[in-house]
């Protein structure tokens, strides 16, 4: 007999995410996936200057703020077919790739680390072999003896205290944690020592985007940034010093720490290779671009169908038509309305909202269901990673090797690319996507500089809109996956705007044809231990990095009163 298990929230990070399973016989029969608030920003759009929209969307989320800034002017900038100065496209670049590497630590460490350590589990630590464990496996200075003695005496006076503080809420005990007593408390250490990294990478966005989150420094036509060699009132050569030491640092931790603590997890967990691959049509995007026109990337992008790399298919440009005509959204299982039948392209998009309760074979879920060629497809640093390495991406094949090497030895069995296709799988994707984006944030700013010392200090073309109508496609491979977005312009005026963006990708409701979005895939067949403590659940979908702002707003049209949720 089957038994059904309500999570909700899901998410440690914006947490509107719904997840029901039903389970039998210890293991996940079936899921759904529910977003349980409305994104409405499309609508805000309506009738605005084009110019405005990158300041709303970005609005979209508090985390994931700048992706949708990029993603918006680029489509208006695509509509207009306007070329962006090469200053701006490094500085944008900059930006965009020093928030990946930010992201991805913080999920790491923060808000997914906590369903594979056993925090209380660290106290039994002996950490003077933790420290030797550690720097046996790298030279990263916050690995020595004085440390871990630290970090341990520091977790027992919040244990004295009558608290855990920051690590309260987890699943300490259950039977799924595997780790010995050393390695939680190098994780802990790690998880400590990545809160001051991560501001690093903030820093990076600050400075180059005025403010974070919600960076100010944009335009159509690309940025606001003033360029000199001899002026403290705009960005110079002395600031742009301060961020190369800023990547240096950066460097250092992901490539000695987090790249080589997945890798350990995974060596530890390996038996979670088998589970939640889900769909394997996997779909990432170019980003990176190298010249005005946007149409040489530093990144590739592409399609591989059926978990087979040897079906790579590249997406070359924003003007790249497999892309443009291959994406539509249907909404049988969300709670909104079509005026016609069937799924529909986002120039045609519709965002008018029905909302009918939970049902479990009808709809029940605000975010709408993407489809690439009328198929799901997941999206994430997983994509990516298979994406890049499929195109021949030296620096990815380097890094993905390095890490299925290390997990190797240290599991004593030869892992190859096929363990990508999991749960433990994404994680390590994501350590791997880091440690490119962390080399190509050095290159991007010797970029930027060698640029500067050959007299082009221009950042801005100013955009001049046409009569009539214009389409345009702004696409970035964000931290979480492809984000888009999509504009129909008329007269100089937003006549639609569709958002289709990672989480609605990979959280969405089955499909027009019945089929599960990545998420609901991902989770048949994962065992749960105890249906009371469904940790199992937790890490695969936190595999994914959800962050369902993004894909779900709500406001109350009466009185203007927020919701505040609490959990007990």
């Amino acid at each position: 007999m089957s038994q059904r298990i309500t999570i909700d929230p899901i998410t440690r990070i914006e947490g509107h995410l719904r997840i029901d399973v039903d389970v039998e016989g210890g293991k996940v029969q079936k899921a759904w996936s529910s977003g349980q608030m409305w994104r409405g920003v499309e609508l805000i759009l309506l009738g605005r200057d084009p110019r405005d929209a990158w300041t709303i969307t970005q609005r979209i989320c508090g985390v994931c703020t700048t992706v949708h800034a990029i993603a918006s002017v680029r489509a208006v900038e695509n509509a207009l077919q306007l070329p962006i100065p090469l200053n701006a496209q490094y500085i944008r670049n900059l930006i965009i790739l020093a928030h990946a590497v930010h992201d991805h630590i913080v999920h790491f460490y923060h808000l997914s680390a906590l369903d594979w350590v056993d925090v209380t589990q660290a106290l039994k630590a002996d950490p003077d072999k933790t420290a030797q464990l550690a720097e046996s496996l790298s030279s990263w200075p916050g690995n020595s003896k004085h440390e871990m003695r630290a970090v341990k005496a520091r977790l027992a006076g919040f244990v004295n205290g009558g608290q855990l503080g920051v690590f309260a809420n987890g699943y300490w005990g259950h039977p799924a944690m595997k780790l010995s007593p050393e390695v939680n408390l190098l994780a802990v250490a790690h998880y400590l020592q990545a809160l001051d990294v991560q501001r690093k990478a903030n820093k990076i966005v600050a400075i180059l985007g005025s403010k974070t989150p919600h960076i100010q420094n944009l335009a159509v036509g690309g940025v606001s940034n003033p360029l000199a060699t001899d002026s403290q009132a705009v960005l110079t050569v002395e600031r742009l010093l301060a961020i190369k030491g800023w990547i240096d640092e950066l460097a250092d931790f992901v490539k000695n720490v987090y790249l080589i603590d997945v890798a350990a997890v995974g060596a530890f967990y390996a038996d979670w290779t088998r589970y939640g691959a889900g769909v394997t049509n996997y779909l990432c995007v170019p980003d990176i671009p190298l010249d005005e026109k946007g149409a040489q990337f530093a990144l590739p992008g592409g399609y591989i169908e059926g978990g087979d790399i040897a079906k790579f298919k590249p997406i070359k440009s924003f003007n790249d038509e497999f892309w443009r005509e291959g994406v539509k959204e249907s909404v049988k299982h969300s709670w909104y309305d079509y005026a016609g039948e069937g799924p529909l392209h986002p120039y045609k998009g519709e965002t008018k909202p029905n909302y009918t309760d939970f049902k479990d074979d009808g709809k029940y879920s605000w975010l709408k269901s993407p489809t690439f060629y009328n198929k799901p497809a997941q999206v994430g640093p997983l994509a990516n990673v298979l994406c890049m390495y499929a195109a021949g991406h030296e620096p990815t094949k380097k890094y993905a090797t390095l890490a299925l090497d290390t997990v190797s030895s240290l599991a004593k069995t030869k892992v190859g690319v096929d363990a990508l296709h999991s749960t433990i799988g994404r994680h390590a994707a994501r350590a791997v996507r880091c440690a490119v984006m962390v080399d190509m944030l050095a290159d991007q700013w010797t970029a930027l500089l060698t640029n500067m010392a050959k007299g082009d200090l221009k950042t801005f073309n100013k955009p001049v809109f046409p009569k009539g109508e214009q389409m345009g496609v702004g696409f970035h491979e964000a931290p979480r996956g492809v984000l888009s977005h999509w504009v129909v312009i008329g007269d100089g005026k937003i006549k639609n705007y569709q958002c289709v963006v990672p989480s609605t990708w990979n959280a969405c409701p089955r499909n027009e044809k019945d089929e599960p979005g990545p998420y609901e895939a991902s989770l048949k067949d994962n065992p749960i231990a105890n249906p009371e403590l469904p940790l199992e659940v937790l890490r695969t979908i936190h595999s994914f990095d959800p962050c369902i702002a993004c894909a779900i707003h709500l406001t109350d049209t009466q009185n203007g009163a927020a919701i505040t949720v609490r959990a007990k």
